[in-house]
């Protein structure tokens, strides 16, 4: 018995789709905490959201592993193999990027690549999706790219995500990026912004 599975496309425009997606990345990370959209027309496969397959078609290539939690659908796996060419890490420590789909735990932060010292930029991104972007506890932010202080509040964030994330910042520069992810939208954290709650 042979399965095949509905290969969504990429994206509609795939030179000005990935230049407008990495430039919203960009700025998202420029801008901690700010709210963006990852909103260039693309397919969407089973167990990925707008933002999340969006950024991964961006940013995944050949070069960069990616982490996914195991019972992600296997339409998800076929999408990024094709559309980025990417290899699959067993473990969030061997990844570039760890993608967390809506209804999946996420691994603690020290269990993805944290980077060395002679080479920070080593370290994984951590795709986080959340029931939503606001709503939730609010978080104070604070740090580069930010004047004085920026609230996020967003819904469904792991109950000891604070502690975690003041580990994360004070190993720079090593440590983990986050991009939380939601239908659409998404906002950054770098390693640089210290979260108070």
């Amino acid at each position: 018995m042979t399965m095949t599975l509905d290969l969504q496309p990429g994206f509609d425009d795939p030179v000005t789709a990935a230049q407008q997606t990495f430039r919203a990345a960009l700025d998202a990370m420029a801008r901690p905490g700010t709210l963006g959209t990852a909103d260039a027309g693309s397919g969407v496969p089973d167990g990925l959201s707008p933002a999340m397959a969006r950024l991964l078609l961006t940013l995944a290539d050949a070069d960069t592993p990616v982490w996914l939690p195991a019972g992600v659908p296997e339409s998800a796996r076929a999408f990024l193999r094709f559309h980025c060419g990417c290899p699959f890490a067993a473990m969030p420590a061997d990844a570039a990027f760890v993608a967390v789909p809506a209804g999946f735990a996420a691994p603690a932060l020290a269990a993805c690549a944290q980077g060395d010292p002679e080479f920070p930029d080593r370290s994984a991104t951590l795709l986080l999706e959340l029931p939503a972007l606001d709503g939730g506890r609010a978080l104070l932010l604070r740090g580069p790219g930010i004047e004085s202080t920026q609230v996020l509040a967003p819904a469904g964030l792991p109950a000891d995500f604070v502690p975690q994330w003041r580990a994360n910042h004070a190993r720079f520069p090593l440590g983990v990026d986050l991009l939380l992810t939601s239908g659409s939208a998404f906002c950054a954290l770098p390693r640089t912004t210290r979260v108070e709650d």
